[in-house]
């Protein structure tokens, strides 16, 4: 055989083995929760998050993609031991998904270690976000602590002077009751940590009773909000003492789940189904064709679509080459894409600077109960751990 053929057979094989390896996806690890009452919450960040994907024909950003999917079960351990298998075993080197932080807390460190990239849809505990801020840790949805600044905003906004506060006695329950705490402006009767596998709240109910405050604030998500709620409810506090609450205690299941009762109940979100903007609209549509009219999607689907088109801006701009770390960093921080919520940058933490906006439970001219947004409380806001991030 000629030199030339050979050359040229070993050309051919070399721009084959390319064309293959170009067109490898990026993998994605998605760990998430998908088990237990909190279960719902994890299949609408997969199902949001897949839908970007299946959206742009199996790519974000241009660049083919592949969502590794794995069930945390709301277990710190389990979620820590599925990040080291990721990363030694099939070489992942961005991750996202995690609804909990204290599973965030026992895991993300350990992915940065690597120097892979974590990119959060939901869990965004204080002590990520200020002195222990890291170049390769973004957050889309927001700084814990900053939600509840919010409900607090809301709270004061709407007049209430005496406030009985609780949230579960994790990470995210200590942001949450600081958070509250740092925006209202009224007196704080009485606050309470609960557990995170709580099933019975009559203890916490009794003491509310006999507080008698203007208004409660609670931190509960998924199934926890359920929960609490219909006990709330049960016990004849929902109509006598009104709640203030963050988006995670009044999402689109926990209200089917309570029905009527739940009317007239103030939340504050950064997202809803009803924004009036096109990248919101075309979500919507794609939803209700994908999954049809009656499941709505809560605000973590939201949340976990951003996340998905955040990471496809930056995946177009290193071209899917994750090697270089820094560019992707320098890609992510551009936050090139149409965020559903609207107005969406990155703050020096690499945390969102959005709007935040008061909601309300209504039932809607067919009879149907709705979340409803009802005005703008907290313009291009940030998060106060912000400014002790040197990054």
């Amino acid at each position: 055989m000629r030199k030339s053929a050979v050359f040229s057979m070993i050309l051919g094989s070399v721009l084959w083995a390319g064309a293959v390896q170009a067109q490898a996806p990026v993998k994605i690890g998605f760990i998430t929760t998908l088990s237990g009452p909190i279960g719902y919450v994890g299949e609408d960040m997969r199902d949001a998050f897949q839908l970007a994907i299946d959206m742009e024909g199996g790519k974000l950003g241009g660049v083919p993609v592949q969502l590794v999917v794995e069930d945390d079960a709301l277990k710190p351990g389990q979620g820590h031991q599925i990040a080291d298998r990721l990363l030694k075993s099939q070489n992942i080197k961005l991750f996202s998904g995690i609804i909990f932080s204290n599973v965030a807390v026992a895991t993300v460190p350990d992915i940065l270690d690597a120097g892979a990239i974590y990119v959060s849809p939901n869990a965004a505990p204080s002590n990520f976000a200020g002195k222990e801020c890291h170049k390769n840790y973004f957050v889309t949805s927001w700084q814990n602590d900053s939600l509840h600044e919010s409900a607090g905003r809301n709270a004061t906004n709407l007049g209430y002077k005496r406030a009985f506060i609780l949230a579960p006695n994790y990470q995210a329950g200590k942001d949450a009751l600081a958070g509250f705490k740092r925006m209202f402006k009224g007196e704080i009767i009485g606050e309470i940590y609960t557990r995170l596998d709580q099933t019975d709240y009559a203890a916490e109910l009794a003491q509310i009773r006999a507080a008698k405050p203007d208004v409660v604030f609670h931190f509960h998500p998924g199934g926890l909000g359920i929960t609490f709620t219909r006990q709330y409810q049960q016990a004849g506090l929902l109509q006598t003492i009104p709640m203030v609450v963050p988006s995670p205690s009044i999402d689109a299941v926990i209200l089917k789940s309570i029905g009527e009762a739940a009317v007239g109940v103030n939340a504050t979100t950064h997202w809803n189904t009803d924004f009036d903007n096109p990248a919101n609209k075309r979500f919507m549509a794609e939803w209700i064709k994908k999954f049809g009219p009656d499941r709505v999607p809560t605000y973590y689907a939201g949340q976990s679509f951003d996340t998905a088109l955040a990471i496809g801006a930056a995946l177009r701009g290193v071209n899917g080459d994750l090697s270089d770390t820094e560019k992707f960093r320098q890609a992510m921080l551009k936050a090139d894409f149409q965020s559903i919520r609207g107005p969406f940058k990155f703050g020096p933490n690499q945390h969102p600077v959005q709007d935040w906006y008061a909601t309300k439970v209504e039932k809607a001219a067919d009879g149907k109960l709705i979340i409803q947004t009802k005005e703008k409380i907290l313009s291009d806001y940030g998060d106060v751990y912000a400014k002790d991030c040197k990054l």
